[in-house]
C-alpha cells in the first residue's frame, strides 16, 4: 500500500519544489510561493477548534453534498434510462434525436435558464451538475444494453429464466463495463460544473469563495481553491476506481490472458 502511494505520488513533492523556486524568482503576487497557499490553506480550512473552520463547514460541506447527491441523481437516471433505451428499439428511435440534441448543448448555457427556473439556490447547481453529467451515464448505458451477447440472452429465454431475473443476471452485467466507463467520465466532470454553477448561482461552496477571493484580489486563496479542488479530484477520481476494480473483477479475470 505505502509502496503504491509513493509510486505514485512521488513526483508531487518535485512538483511543488519547483513551484517553490519559480515562484521565488519571479516575485509576482500571482504565482505564491505553495509554502503560502498551503499556509492559507490550512487558516482556510484547517485551523478551526474541531479540525474544520467554520468557513469549511459553510462552504466546502455544501458543495461536497450537492456534487456527490447530484452524481448520485444522474447515475440512477442515467443507468435506468439507457438500460432502458438500450434494450426497446422502438423507444431508441423515439428518443435518440432529442438525447444528441440534449448533449450538444453546453451545460454552463444551461445556467441562466435554470436560475430562472428555481431562483438562486441549491437546485439550481444540481440541475446544471445533473445535466452536464447524465449524458455519457446514458450515452455509455444505452451502448452497453445495446450489445449484450445475443447467445447469453437466448440461452436465458430457453432455459426459462424470468425477465426480471435476465435483467440482473444478464443485461446488467454485460452492460456493466460500459457504464463504468461512463461513470467516470462523469466523476470528473461533476465536479467541474459544481464549481461552475457555484461561480455564478450560489452564495456558499468552493466555486463562490474562489470568486470572492477573485474579488478580493487574494491570489493564495484563488490558488488554495485550486488545490483543495485538486486534492477533491484526485480523492473521488481513486475511490471510483476502488469500486470499479472490485465491481468488474470478475470482468479483468474473464479477458485475462491464459498463462
Amino acid at each position: 500500500m505505502i509502496r503504491t502511494l509513493v509510486k505514485r505520488l512521488w513526483l508531487v513533492p518535485v512538483v511543488f519544489a519547483g513551484w517553490e523556486v519559480l515562484a521565488g524568482s519571479l516575485a509576482t503576487p500571482y504565482l505564491p510561493a505553495p509554502t503560502l497557499v498551503l499556509s492559507r490553506m490550512y487558516e482556510m480550512w484547517l485551523s478551526g477548534p474541531y479540525i474544520l473552520t467554520e468557513e469549511a463547514v459553510d462552504h466546502f460541506l455544501p458543495s461536497l453534498i450537492r456534487v456527490t447527491g447530484s452524481w448520485a441523481i444522474a447515475v440512477v437516471a442515467g443507468v435506468a434510462l439507457g438500460v432502458a433505451i438500450g434494450r426497446t428499439p422502438w423507444l431508441a428511435d423515439c428518443v435518440e434525436p432529442l438525447i444528441e440534441f440534449g448533449r450538444a448543448v453546453p451545460p454552463p448555457v444551461m445556467l441562466p435558464v435554470f436560475l430562472v427556473l428555481f431562483q438562486i439556490g441549491p437546485q439550481v447547481q444540481v440541475a446544471t451538475i445533473v445535466f452536464g453529467i447524465v449524458w455519457p451515464i446514458l450515452l455509455n448505458s444505452i451502448d452497453g444494453a445495446r450489445h449484450v451477447d445475443v447467445l447469453k440472452m437466448e440461452t436465458a429465454v430457453v432455459f426459462g429464466v424470468p425477465a426480471h431475473l435476465r435483467f440482473f443476471r444478464v443485461i446488467l452485467p454485460a452492460a456493466a463495463p460500459k457504464i463504468f466507463a461512463g461513470l467516470r467520465l462523469s466523476v470528473s466532470l461533476a465536479l467541474i460544473l459544481m464549481v461552475i454553477s457555484e461561480l455564478k448561482a450560489s452564495t456558499e461552496g468552493i466555486g463562490y469563495l474562489l470568486n470572492l477571493a477573485s474579488g478580493n484580489a487574494d491570489m493564495p486563496a484563488i490558488w488554495a481553491g485550486v488545490l483543495l479542488l485538486g486534492v477533491l479530484g484526485f480523492a473521488f477520481n481513486s475511490l471510483f476506481l476502488m469500486v470499479e476494480r472490485r465491481a468488474l473483477a470478475w470482468h479483468r479475470a474473464a479477458h485475462r490472458p491464459a498463462q
